[in-house]
C-alpha cells in the first residue's frame, strides 16, 4: 500500500514537451481532466434533456472520465481515448465549458411552440453561376456489376419442379 502510494508518482514517466507550439506539459492532467469533466457533467445539465447536444457532450464526456478514473497514467489515457494528447483534451474540456455557457445564452433550442416558419417557394431559374449540384451520369462499370448482381440473386431452377418460395 506503502509504495503504491509514495513510489507509483515517483515511477510515472514525466513529459517534457507537447511538441506543440504554445501548448504547455500540463503536470497532473489526469486529474485536471478529471475536475474539467465533473464539471461539464454539471453544467450540461442546464441544457434541455432532449437536445441533441446535451446528449452528444453527455456521452463523449461520461467515457473520457471514465478513463480517466480508470488509468492512472497519461500514456495509457492518451491511448485508450484516441483524441490526441492530454494537454489536447484538457483545452477541448475548456473549450467546452465555454461552450456550454455561449450554448446556454443563446438558447438555440428555445423556438416557441406557436413560432411559424416562412417557406418561400419561388419557381424562378436558378441563376448560371449557383452550382446545381447534379451528379453525372455513372460509369457504365456499375451498370454491369449492378445486372450482375442481381442476376445472382434470382432464384435458380434446379429440377422441373416448381421451387417454394
Amino acid at each position: 500500500m506503502f509504495l503504491r502510494l509514495i513510489a507509483r508518482p515517483l515511477m510515472a514517466k514525466v513529459k517534457e514537451t507537447t511538441g506543440i507550439a504554445g501548448l504547455d506539459v500540463v503536470p497532473n492532467a489526469r486529474e485536471v481532466l478529471i475536475g474539467l469533466y465533473t464539471k461539464t457533467l454539471k453544467e450540461i445539465q442546464a441544457v434541455p434533456e432532449d437536445e441533441g447536444y446535451r446528449k452528444a457532450v453527455e456521452s463523449f464526456t461520461r467515457h473520457r472520465l471514465k478513463v480517466c478514473q480508470e488509468e492512472e497514467d497519461w500514456e495509457m489515457i492518451e491511448k485508450r481515448l484516441g483524441c490526441g494528447q492530454v494537454e489536447e483534451l484538457v483545452e477541448e474540456a475548456r473549450d467546452e465549458l465555454t461552450l456550454i455557457g455561449k450554448m446556454i445564452e443563446w438558447d438555440p433550442w428555445g423556438v416557441p411552440d406557436d413560432y411559424e416558419c416562412e417557406v418561400i417557394e419561388n419557381d424562378a431559374p436558378i441563376p448560371k453561376h449557383v452550382p446545381q449540384h447534379r451528379p453525372g451520369p455513372l460509369p457504365e462499370e456499375f451498370y454491369k456489376t449492378l445486372e450482375a448482381v442481381s442476376k445472382k440473386d434470382e432464384p435458380k431452377i434446379t429440377s422441373g419442379e416448381p421451387q417454394i418460395e
